[in-house]
C-alpha cells in the first residue's frame, strides 16, 4: 500500500528533523518527506494534525517470558504491548526457559517471532552455560546464529576470572557484553536501597556499593581485554560517573538507564507496595536526581523499559518474598515526554535515547526516518491525558506503579515495515 500521513510534527533526531512535514510509505520504506513522489496515488490519507512523528522505538531490555514461562506473557502478547506504545524494535533477555544459550534456542525465538511477532524481536545470547555462572557458552555460534550482545543478566558469575574469559572470548568474536553490576554478595538478598527508609520498613537494604563496586571491577578487567562493554540499568549517580571517566580515558564502555529510575525512589515506596520491588532498587533521591542531570552524559546510550510481565500471584508475597520487576512498555513514550519537560534536555535529544541511540548500540538499521530507512514509524498525541488501567494495559502484566495513574502522551498508531500494526480505537 503507499500510504500519506498529513499535517504531522516529525522528530527525527538521527537526521536533525524536528518541524511539521508529511510522510510517504511505499514497499516497507519511506518514499519521500514533505512533497509526494512524481505520479504518487495514496491509497490511504491519514490525516495526523496535532500529532507527532518518530521513528518506532528500541527497546534493548524487554523480558518476553516465552519459551518456558508463558503463564506471565508470550511473545505474542508483548509485543502487541510494544506496538501499542510505539516500540517497533526489542531485544529479547536470554533469561527464558531453557535460557538463549545455544543457537537452537535463537533459532526458536526468531522463528516464533516471524508468526507471532508484531515487531522486530532481536535476540540477547547467554554469556555463560544456563546462566550458571561457570561455563562460558558457545559466543561464535551464537553470534553467527544472530545475537546483538551477550549477558548473564543478573545471574551471578562464580568468579571474577570467569568474568574475564568470558570478556575475551567476546572480544574475540566482536561481541558487545552487556554487564548488569550488580555485586550478589554485597546485595545480599536485600529487596530496597540501603538508607533510612528500608530501616524504617525493616527490609533488607541492597548499598550503592553492590553497583559500583560490580562496576569498578568490570572496569579494571576491560583494560586488560579491550572489550566493548555495556553496562545495564544504571541506578546510582556514582557509577555513571565512574562510567563517564572510563570513556574519558578510552575505555569502550557505555550504559543504559531504565525509565524509572528517573521518576521513583525509595521515598515512593509506601505500605509495603511490591509494585515497586526492582532490581537495581529504587535508589535515593538524590540518586535519581543525579542521574537526570546526566542524561546528556555521552556514555548513555539508551533510556529502556527494563519490562519484566508477572502474574499476579508474583506480586502476592510479603515484599522481600515477591518477584522484583514492573511491566513498563506502555509507559516508556509518556516517561519519556514528561521527562523532556522536567529536564533541561530538549524532546529531540531524549527521543534520541529511545530510538537511534540504542539502534547504534545493537547494530540495527533503525531510529530514522529518511528516504529509503525502513517505514517503522510511532505516531503520537503529546497532550492527550489517559489512564493507565487493568483493563487497557496490553502487556499480560499488569504489575506496575503506575496503574490507575493518568499519563500525558499517547500512542495513537504505530507502523512496523510500512504496516499499520496498531491503531487506537479510543
Amino acid at each position: 500500500m503507499k500510504i500519506a500521513l498529513k499535517h504531522a510534527h516529525m522528530i527525527d533526531p538521527a537526521n536533525g528533523i524536528d518541524r511539521p512535514c508529511d510522510l510517504y510509505i511505499c514497499d516497507k520504506k519511506i518514499a519521500a518527506l514533505d512533497t509526494a513522489p512524481e505520479g504518487w496515488q495514496s491509497d490511504k490519507v491519514l490525516d495526523l494534525s496535532g500529532h507527532t512523528i518518530i521513528p518506532g522505538m528500541v527497546d534493548i531490555a524487554t523480558h518476553l517470558r516465552e519459551p518456558g514461562q508463558e503463564h506471565k506473557a508470550t511473545i505474542a502478547s508483548e509485543t502487541f504491548a510494544g506496538v501499542a506504545a510505539g516500540i517497533t524494535s526489542m531485544v529479547c533477555s536470554p533469561d527464558t526457559n531453557p535460557v538463549i544459550d545455544t543457537p537452537a534456542e535463537v533459532e526458536f525465538i526468531q522463528q516464533r517471532s516471524q508468526f507471532s511477532a508484531y515487531c522486530h524481536v532481536y535476540v540477547m545470547g547467554a554469556l555463560t552455560t544456563q546462566l550458571a555462572g561457570e561455563y562460558l557458552s558457545e559466543m561464535a555460534a551464537l553470534k553467527q546464529a544472530g545475537v546483538v550482545g551477550v549477558s548473564n543478566s543478573l545471574h551471578p558469575l562464580a568468579n571474577n576470572l570467569v568474568l574475564r574469559r568470558a570478556m575475551e572470548y567476546a572480544a574475540s568474536q566482536d561481541l558487545t557484553v552487556f554487564f548488569h553490576p550488580h555485586d550478589h554478595h554485597l546485595a545480599a538478598n536485600g529487596c530496597m536501597h540501603e538508607g533510612a527508609n528500608a530501616t524504617r520498613m525493616g527490609l533488607p537494604g541492597i548499598p550503592t556499593a553492590a553497583e559500583t563496586a560490580a562496576a569498578s571491577t568490570c572496569l579494571s578487567i576491560i583494560e586488560d581485554t579491550n572489550v566493548r562493554v555495556h553496562f545495564c540499568r544504571i541506578s546510582t549517580q556514582r557509577t555513571l560517573q565512574m562510567l563517564e571517566r572510563a570513556l574519558y580515558d578510552g575505555a569502550p564502555v557505555s550504559a543504559d538507564i531504565c525509565m524509572h529510575q528517573l521518576f521513583l525512589s525509595d521515598e515512593d515506596i509506601h505500605g509495603f507496595d511490591s509494585h515497586y520491588h526492582t532490581i537495581p532498587p529504587l535508589r535515593s533521591r538524590s540518586d535519581l536526581e543525579g542521574l537526570r542531570a546526566r542524561l546528556n552524559s555521552n556514555v548513555l546510550m539508551s533510556l529502556c523499559s527494563d519490562h519484566q510481565p508477572h502474574e499476579p500471584d508474583a506480586k502476592l508475597a510479603p515484599f522481600p518474598a515477591t518477584e522484583p520487576g514492573i511491566s513498563s512498555l506502555e509507559t516508556l513514550l509518556p516517561l519519556t515526554l514528561k521527562l523532556s519537560q522536567e529536564t533541561s534536555l530538549s524532546l529531540s535529544e531524549v527521543i534520541a535515547l529511545v530510538t537511534t541511540k540504542p539502534a547504534q548500540l545493537i547494530g540495527i538499521d533503525a531510529g530514522k526516518l529518511n528516504v529509503g530507512a525502513t517505514a517503522d514509524i510511532c505516531v503520537f498525541d503529546s497532550q492527550q491525558e489517559w489512564q493507565l488501567t487493568a483493563e487497557n494495559i496490553q502487556s499480560e502484566g499488569k504489575n506496575t506503579p503506575y496503574l490507575n495513574q493518568t499519563l500525558q502522551g499517547r500512542v495513537t498508531h504505530t507502523f512496523v515495515e510500512g504496516e499499520l500494526v496498531y491503531q487506537l480505537t479510543s
